[in-house]
């Protein structure tokens, strides 16, 4: 089993930055992929940013050139550095986590971009 807790949520105004982190703990080396999503109101939940092991960085278009996604493999810990931040970035975050038996999922947090 694998736990996922995010944090660093809040409300920003357009082109400001904001920093999520997802600490991950229990069987974190059972993973070969960990990522970030978000979920709009009235809409799916999508793709943000994932690094595959040992693989480059994917990034979703629509954030590519504002986002960083990293990892911190002594502190277990994923990083989404968001900059320049738009309305439509407006979302719940979640954290992912996949295995070869199973995909894990934080609880989310919640980014509101808005002036």
């Amino acid at each position: 089993q694998v736990q996922l807790v995010e944090s660093g949520g809040g409300l920003v105004q357009p082109g400001g930055s904001l920093t999520l982190s997802c600490a991950a703990s229990g069987d974190i080396y059972s993973m070969y992929e960990m990522g970030w999503y978000r979920q709009a109101p009235g809409k799916e939940r999508e793709l943000v940013a994932r690094i595959p092991g040992g693989a480059s960085i994917n990034y979703a278009d629509s954030v590519k050139g504002r986002f960083t996604c990293s990892k911190d493999d002594a502190k277990n810990t994923l990083y989404l550095q968001m900059n320049r931040l738009k309305p439509e970035d407006t979302a719940v975050y979640y954290c992912n986590g996949r295995s070869l038996r199973a995909t894990y999922w934080g609880e989310g947090t919640q980014v509101t971009v808005s002036s």
